[in-house]
């Protein structure tokens, strides 16, 4: 398999390349000019391969949440580069990627608690179990919330990884019953070495998008809203 995959919805700014069974990555956390970067990314890996982006079997991207511009970037280059070649794309949530990256840490975590800064004194946040196969699966909605809004499912009583940023920007979610922020783990961000291993089983189940369908999901209507 052939795959691309790349994500600007956070700080972090990724591209990763699988080819048979190897992946390569490129990565940077930035405060802003991921648009300047990303494209240079693919370019590099593209050329450490020795393939073009017509050899590829899909490219796959961070579908958000995140911030506003960074996940437009995303889908933007997606469709654009997707349409040149013929290709078929992936969209992946960060949310979900940043929950398969505690999974692949550790292999003991098999349960997650995703709180990523959403600004405006919220939060992007997802409930993600381990499935059989070592993957990621959601529990529930991806919402966005004040942080007293953040809850876990009903039966979820310990043992919750706590992962992402939000957990450092707004410390009370730290008190949430039941969830365990281990050190490092509330600095992590999304990664397109995750967004690849994600798309993986869509790409070889034939489960793909066409380019124009290659859509960013914000959860948040009012991008314009002012903080109060």
């Amino acid at each position: 398999m052939r795959l691309l995959a790349l994500d600007t919805a956070t700080e972090s700014c990724s591209a990763a390349l699988l080819v048979a069974g190897r992946l390569l990555t490129r990565e940077a956390e930035l405060a802003r000019g991921h648009a300047e970067r990303i494209l240079p990314m693919i370019d590099e890996l593209l050329a450490d391969a020795g393939i073009g982006l017509r050899a590829l079997d899909a490219i796959a991207f961070g579908r958000g949440p995140g911030s506003f511009t960074g996940v437009r970037l995303a889908a933007s280059v997606t469709q654009g580069l997707a349409f040149g070649a013929g290709l078929g794309v992936v969209a992946i949530s960060d949310l979900r990627a940043l929950a398969q990256r505690a999974f692949d840490e550790d292999a003991r975590v098999t349960r997650a608690l995703i709180c990523n800064d959403a600004r405006m004194q919220e939060v992007y946040w997802g409930c993600f179990e381990r499935g059989s196969d070592g993957l990621a699966t959601g529990r529930g909605p991806e919402r966005v919330d004040p942080p007293p809004g953040v809850e876990l499912p009903p039966a979820w009583s310990e043992g919750v990884a706590a992962i992402g940023r939000g957990f450092a920007v707004y410390p009370a979610l730290r008190a949430l019953a039941g969830v365990n922020v281990r050190e490092g783990w509330d600095s992590l961000l999304p990664r397109a070495a995750e967004v690849a291993r994600l798309a993986v089983p869509e790409v070889a189940a034939g489960r793909l998008l066409d380019p124009e369908a290659a859509l960013p999901v914000y959860l948040r209507d009012d991008v314009a809203r002012p903080p109060p």
